[in-house]
């Protein structure tokens, strides 16, 4: 027999009523609880009914029946306070009931070089504004600040880092912080209008919600429509607009916000925090020159070993023009091969583990209303970020031919010198184009027709 099989054991018998003690009832009494008219034998025996009586000592439903027939319930014992000892089975003593300490460096520490900013936004959480500007080049940690400020800003203890909303806020699942980033080249009109409207909501769990507003300098002819509800929105709303400088069409929107400066990141601050996570020092010198002043993509660059073959190729690719559009087909598709490997593996990696961990959170809370959304949104963001590793990295190649273009200007090498001028204008030129997702193909065939042979005739 099983140990915990309830149908081997015979469930005990209902009591139907409490009875109090028999009395011996005086016979010149009549019973008020007996009508007269009614004929007594209608009425059983007492002595007939068959309820077990209840002792002083039976518990039932943690109370006790007095012979009175009331239910008299057990004081409680004394609140167990949150910072004393509790006493476990066999008198053994258990660690103090407490929540866990705040511990803020945890959630701002991943935020690397950006000291002051960190400051500055810590100082704020006091008492917040409606809005933040975070303006910074790419890669200067714009938007790991951006989701540590929406954690401490959300959580009832301005950043523990240790709560369950901290940890959904930065694992970006919590119900009350959105992440918007544009559908296109540009942040169009109709998506202008899906900030109001998410904007206009009504927080889900605490008494705010968190909008953080990704590439916002490629606003452009949605200025206008966003700039109402970024100057007043609902006292419930706080908006952490993140954008790499700042354009005309955000200039006045700018205007209605706190900003916060992000400056770039020097090589010997991305080698620093890489030797600091455990990467030894030759590789992180090599990730960090080929970063471009970028942390979170020099930190894919230490897991991949063709980043020197990577940077030979463009380095020597000047060369290797011979004007013909054979020669720029064949280097333009050597290029894009090189470009998809490229950090794709440690990429792929961590979105996976991000995928692992939203399940078991999800798991844990039980799904409900949203888990469809959440993992949408998830896997919308992690194709962002592949299309954005490979747009970095052609920027990479770019900026790495432009400076051997200019390296060629001031040396002695005559075939170089010729071209180079009009070669660094092209190279500026393709790199602006990006912005706008044209063929990558096409745009790098165009490109090296326009940049080779480096001869003095051209």
């Amino acid at each position: 027999m099983s140990l915990f099989d309830a149908s081997e054991y015979a469930a005990p018998e209902p009591l139907s009523r409490f009875e109090p003690d028999p009395v011996e009832a005086d016979p010149g009494v009549v019973d008020p609880g007996i009508d007269p008219a009614v004929d007594p034998a209608s009425h059983p025996d007492p002595a007939e009914v068959t309820t077990d009586p209840v002792s002083d000592d039976d518990e039932v439903g943690g109370a006790f029946a007095e012979p009175d027939g009331e239910l008299l319930t057990e004081p409680d014992d004394e609140l167990v306070q949150p910072d004393e000892p509790v006493t476990g089975p066999l008198g053994a003593t258990l660690a103090p009931l407490r929540p866990p300490e705040p511990d803020p460096a945890r959630l701002w520490g991943p935020v690397v070089g950006q000291d002051r900013a960190v400051v500055q936004l810590q100082a704020s959480l006091a008492a917040p504004v409606h809005a933040y500007l975070f303006v910074g080049p790419p890669g200067s940690g714009k938007r790991t600040a951006a989701t540590a400020f929406a954690a401490a800003l959300l959580c009832p203890r301005r950043g523990c880092a240790t709560c369950d909303v901290c940890v959904r806020a930065v694992a970006q699942i919590h119900p009350d912080l959105t992440v918007v980033e544009r559908e296109g080249p540009f942040i169009s009109v109709d998506q202008a209008r899906e900030i109001i409207r998410l904007a206009s909501r009504s927080p889900i769990e605490g008494p705010r919600q968190v909008l953080v507003l990704i590439d916002f300098h490629l606003v452009l002819n949605a200025g206008p429509t966003l700039l109402k509800i970024i100057e007043e929105p609902p006292p419930s709303t706080i908006f952490v607009i993140l954008a790499e400088q700042l354009p005309p069409e955000l200039i006045t929107i700018a205007s209605r916000c706190v900003q916060v400066p992000f400056g770039a990141l020097s090589e010997a601050t991305i080698i620093r925090a890489l030797v600091a996570e455990g990467i030894d020092s030759e590789h992180a010198q090599r990730a960090a020159a080929a970063a471009g002043g970028r942390l979170d993509r020099a930190r894919l660059l230490t897991r991949d070993e063709f980043v020197g073959q990577r940077m030979s190729f463009w380095s020597e690719l000047p060369r290797r023009l011979d004007g013909t559009g054979a020669a720029a087909a064949s280097l333009a598709a050597e290029a894009l091969a090189l470009i998809e490997g490229a950090g794709r593996e440690a990429l792929e990696s961590r979105q996976a583990e991000e995928v692992r961990a939203m399940e078991e959170r999800l798991e844990i809370m039980g799904g409900g209303r949203g888990t469809v959304g959440l993992k949408r949104d998830l896997a919308e963001r992690h194709k962002r970020e592949l299309k954005r590793l490979r747009d970095d990295e052609l920027r990479a190649g770019l900026t790495a031919l432009q400076a051997g273009f200019r390296t060629a200007m001031a040396g002695p090498d005559p075939l170089l010198a010729g071209r180079a001028m009009a070669a660094i204008s092209a190279v500026a030129e393709a790199n602006e184009a990006l912005i706008r997702n044209p063929s990558t193909g096409l745009l790098l065939q165009g490109l090296f027709l326009r940049i080779g042979p480096p001869t003095r005739g051209r």
